[in-house]
């Protein structure tokens, strides 16, 4: 892969948590594999008071924490310091420092007027930040040849309505062709091998629709709870969290049709379709089709945990879910009929995320053992832990008869030794340096998301607390035995497979 063009890297919110964990080791990776530009600014700016030098100190200290000073090579560590810069930043100050200081250093190290905006900063802070790029002497890269994009980390809104508020306050500085919404899922290596899986693997397309697919699972499952976030998860819930986006793009990768090219708009048309086929839920289906729990004290990890009502910032009568659980249908001439069962949970047994592709069952049964009603192939596509795709299918048991077992045959990502596995983020940021948004979530995919989310929370809040359930920490989740006749997935151990 090339190496981007010189620009400068302007991180809004540089002193939070996802900068020092997420961004600046990300952007370290890219630098010690020789990804980032040649000529390259990174620009960290917050309200906190901090000079270059401090800025620098906590993103090696930070770097030393996550990857132990051991595994680190001093003089590379040095040279990235060196591109890294930090102004102090007040979106509302009338002043213009930051944007003389990005066409100072832009001078100075000779690099063109091209600019990355990353806001790592919460939704309330956006729009003030875009405002100011609008006035700011940074808005002119453009007119003198250059070029600026603007990254902005979800929640994209919180319904349909303030999304829409918020992307009309992109629009009036940025084109949609240079907001790059990021979904760090889509960032996984394996999320992104399923366009090859399918695409470029007959034995696998030509079986990817409703003649013998039975059902599609999609899961996000965590063994973490709220983790002092009870004041934004009391705003959003496992529902607007996860689903909305993560899961939903996730859907629509696996759902989407053939693409003419590998363009990215062409990749985002398809996508789109998808979002835009979903089968909208209204009164009462909403009841039957949509599952939502809590989760109560129990025991992880051998660790006692409190129940969600007893987490700070959380009010003691919330009826805001952790667990949700959605069957749902794509009305289209590929998936008609086909349920997609989309789970997604916190304080759960384990962490674990992937895909499951059910095929249909063979319509006669022969053999003893055979699987009848849920079919023994199932394609799986891990993602946590062990990024890797499992196949599982029926076999003859060694010896007299033809008792069937099932067997799997299981690739990981880490069996290929030689190859570097990189982070989520690493490929986002530098897909958003090279101007790549295949990745990246359009603005029309958002609203067709949000049009299936919203009638769903407006149920919720005109049924407080209805059927709402409960679940141990700790546990698999909610029992939903006589709910649907599918029930969740759990995990490779606790199947009764024989792993290749």
């Amino acid at each position: 892969m090339n190496r981007p063009e010189d620009q400068v890297l302007v991180i809004f919110g540089a002193s939070g948590d996802l900068t020092k964990r997420m961004l600046m080791p990300s952007l370290y990776e890219l630098h010690a594999r020789q990804m980032l530009p040649e000529r390259f600014v990174i620009l960290g700016t917050s309200r906190t008071p901090m000079s270059d030098d401090e800025f620098r100190l906590s993103i090696r200290v930070m770097l030393q924490e996550l990857k132990g000073e051991n595994n680190l090579k001093g003089e590379e560590v040095d040279s990235f310091m060196r591109k890294v810069y930090y102004q102090p930043f007040d979106p509302e100050n009338g002043a213009d420092e930051l944007g003389e200081r990005v066409m100072f250093l832009m001078e100075e190290n000779a690099i063109p007027m091209k600019v990355v905006y990353y806001l790592a900063t919460p939704p309330t802070s956006q729009q003030a930040i875009t405002k100011y790029l609008g006035r700011s002497c940074l808005f002119r890269v453009k007119e003198k040849g250059g070029w600026h994009r603007i990254v902005v980390e979800k929640p994209f809104g919180i319904n349909l309505e303030t999304a829409r508020t918020l992307n009309n306050s992109l629009l009036e500085v940025f084109r949609e062709n240079e907001i790059y919404r990021i979904d760090h899922f889509l960032g996984k290596e394996t999320v992104q091998n399923i366009l090859v899986l399918r695409f470029a693997n007959q034995i696998f397309e030509s079986m990817w629709n409703r003649n013998y697919i039975d059902y599609v699972e999609i899961y996000a499952l965590e063994s973490l709870g709220i983790e002092k976030r009870g004041k934004y998860y009391e705003t959003a819930g496992a529902l607007r969290d996860m689903v909305q986006n993560h899961l939903m793009q996730l859907l629509a990768f696996v759902a989407m049709e053939s693409p003419a090219t590998m363009e990215p708009e062409v990749i985002r048309d398809e996508t789109a379709k998808v979002l835009r086929s979903l089968r909208l839920w209204t009164g009462e289906d909403i009841a039957r089709n949509v599952i939502r729990a809590q989760y109560e004290g129990g025991e992880v990890k051998g660790q006692t945990v409190p129940g969600y009502l007893q987490e700070k910032d959380v009010a003691l009568d919330s009826d805001t879910e952790t667990y949700v659980a959605l069957k749902v249908f794509i009305d289209n001439w590929r998936w008609s009929n086909v349920p997609f069962y989309i789970y997604t949970g916190k304080r759960l047994k384990d962490k674990r995320s992937g895909v499951v592709i059910h095929f249909k069952s063979t319509p006669h049964k022969l053999f003893e053992g055979q699987c009848q009603g849920t079919s023994c192939n199932q394609l799986i596509i891990r993602m946590t832990p062990d990024e890797g795709v499992m196949l599982k299918f029926g076999l003859k048991m060694p010896g007299g008869g033809f008792k069937v077992q099932q067997v799997g045959m299981d690739f990981l990502y880490a069996s290929l030794c030689n190859n570097y596995l990189p982070g989520a983020y690493e490929r986002l940021l530098l897909d958003a340096m090279q101007g790549d948004s295949m990745l990246y979530t359009r603005n029309d995919a958002l609203e067709a998301s949000w049009r299936f989310i919203d009638p769903i929370e407006s149920y919720w809040r005109e049924h407080p607390g209805k059927d709402l359930l409960c679940y141990a920490a700790g546990s698999e989740g909610p029992d939903l035995t006589g709910v649907w006749d599918v029930l969740p997935p759990v995990s490779k151990e606790e199947k009764n497979v024989c792993w290749l």
